[in-house]
């Protein structure tokens, strides 16, 4: 009897000890998973940084370039690519895409920009207040809304104020700048802005 409540007490001790052991060796991997995913979220949100410094910082349009017939390939190129872009998804934008990359480069900050904003927030004009040309929910807060009298004054209006309060600020990435344009998302209007950025590239 006494061999048996031994031998119980023996296995009861090594039976706790495993249930401890595989406690913390769980508790370690779950730690070591979350420290991974926190890593990865940093090196997203680098990742991010850099190419997004890149986009909205500098003009898409070339510097260097010295020679006109190489500058009207690139904007050409440039508006063809929006071009296609609006009217895969049948877009009024689509007669303005020269002047959204010639207000682009004006401002300095990637041509791609205004219409990723603008596919994020009304798909591309489709559902805007009526009347009012404000594809980008510019100044609009519950029943105010800002209107335009076309599209090309909207472009000018957002494009200044992107430049003037948001890139010259400092607020480079589409997380910076939805912290500020869209306070209540919670990353939705980033992801959905950067997709469609990734989409025009």
């Amino acid at each position: 009897m006494i061999k048996l409540t031994k031998k119980i007490f023996i296995y009861s001790i090594i039976f706790f000890l495993l249930l401890t052991l595989n406690f913390v060796i769980g508790k370690k991997l779950l730690l070591k998973k979350e420290r991974l995913v926190r890593q990865q979220r940093i090196l997203d949100e680098i990742v991010d940084i850099t190419q997004l410094q890149n986009q909205f910082s500098q003009s898409a349009k070339k510097k260097e370039i010295s020679e006109i017939q190489t500058a009207i390939e690139t904007n050409d190129a440039r508006s063809s690519n929006l071009k296609a872009f609006f009217r895969k998804y049948n877009s009024p934008l689509y007669d303005h895409a020269e002047y959204i990359v010639k207000v682009s480069d004006e401002y300095q900050f990637d041509y791609r920009l205004l219409p990723a904003i603008a596919m994020q927030e009304s798909n591309l004009c489709k559902y805007t207040p009526e009347n009012s040309y404000n594809c980008w929910g510019w100044g609009i807060y519950g029943t105010l809304v800002t209107r335009f009298s076309s599209y090309e004054e909207a472009i000018d209006t957002v494009s200044k104020g992107i430049k003037k309060e948001y890139i010259d600020k400092g607020l480079l990435t589409t997380s910076a700048i939805m912290e500020k344009y869209t306070p209540p998302s919670t990353g939705s209007w980033a992801n959905g802005v950067n997709h469609f950025l990734r989409m025009l590239e």
